[in-house]
């Protein structure tokens, strides 16, 4: 294994994993940071995507070996810099982790059409844009991974989330089509639909009193809002050869939030 990120005594050490060129977009900070940090626990080649400079500029520091691309997921030009960044430091890419995208809580009569249409480019085009380009590069390897992060809100509807559901939703959908149309060329494509997930953006809507963590964690037959690192694990793992015959599939990690539905 190469050197990178610690390991915890937690970690479980996937060796196929050593080496494996990994893009993560919207990696600099929260579920996308603490995923460039697992697959570098594993060994892997990571390059971050993020749209946030001084952020990237500081995850970099902090993850070994890492290359990285400012721009966002909604230019189709800044996208194929970041595959080509990796084409040039690492000969190509392996897996792609789709974690870029945004909250629109709105009442639907108050949500602009510049709103709706900002959430389905960064939260459904985006991802389309990412799968495509690295498509193209795992189609004539053979092989190759991709997660898209889509959320209990793709699987389930709450209310003041319109944008944010549709397009949640339309990833699972995408993660399910590319699967069937893609395997063939040995790619896989899972989601990950996480619930809440105690990050520092959350922690600032609890702090402005937007959201209620305590209601949140009373909700979740688990008690408690997941940590990024829960999810950086599920990540690892799917990325893995231990879930090798596992595609086109949206995994739940909500803390059995979706599988509740008593009032």
């Amino acid at each position: 294994m190469t050197s990178g990120t610690a390991l915890r005594p937690t970690d479980v050490i996937y060796r196929d994993l050593a080496q494996k060129r990994v893009l993560i977009t919207g990696g600099a900070a929260g579920i996308g940071y603490a995923t460039a940090e697992a697959f570098s626990r594993q060994g892997c080649r990571i390059a971050v995507f993020d749209i946030d400079e001084t952020g990237l500029e500081r995850a970099l520091k902090s993850l070994p070996g890492a290359i990285g691309k400012h721009g966002s997921v909604t230019d189709p030009d800044a996208v194929n810099a970041a595959f080509e960044n990796m084409d040039e430091a690492f000969g190509g890419v392996d897996i792609v982790v789709n974690n870029a995208g945004i909250s629109m809580n709105k009442p639907t009569l108050e949500l602009s059409l510049q709103d709706w249409q900002k959430t389905l480019d960064i939260n459904l085009t985006g991802v389309f844009l990412c799968c495509q380009a690295a498509a193209r590069r795992m189609v004539p390897q053979g092989s190759g991974v991709i997660l898209n992060i889509s959320s209990i809100y793709g699987i389930v509807a709450a209310p003041n989330r319109l944008a944010y559901c549709a397009t949640k939703s339309a990833v699972a959908m995408m993660t399910k089509g590319l699967a069937i149309e893609w395997a063939e060329h040995g790619i896989r494509v899972n989601a990950l639909a996480p619930g809440y997930v105690k990050t520092a953006l959350v922690e600032q809507l609890v702090e402005s009193h937007r959201i209620d963590d305590r209601a949140l964690a009373k909700r979740t037959p688990l008690g408690r809002l997941a940590t990024a690192e829960e999810i950086a694990d599920l990540a690892v793992f799917l990325a893995s050869d231990k879930a090798r015959y596992i595609t086109g599939q949206v995994v739940g990690i909500d803390g059995g939030w979706t599988a509740y539905g008593y009032i």
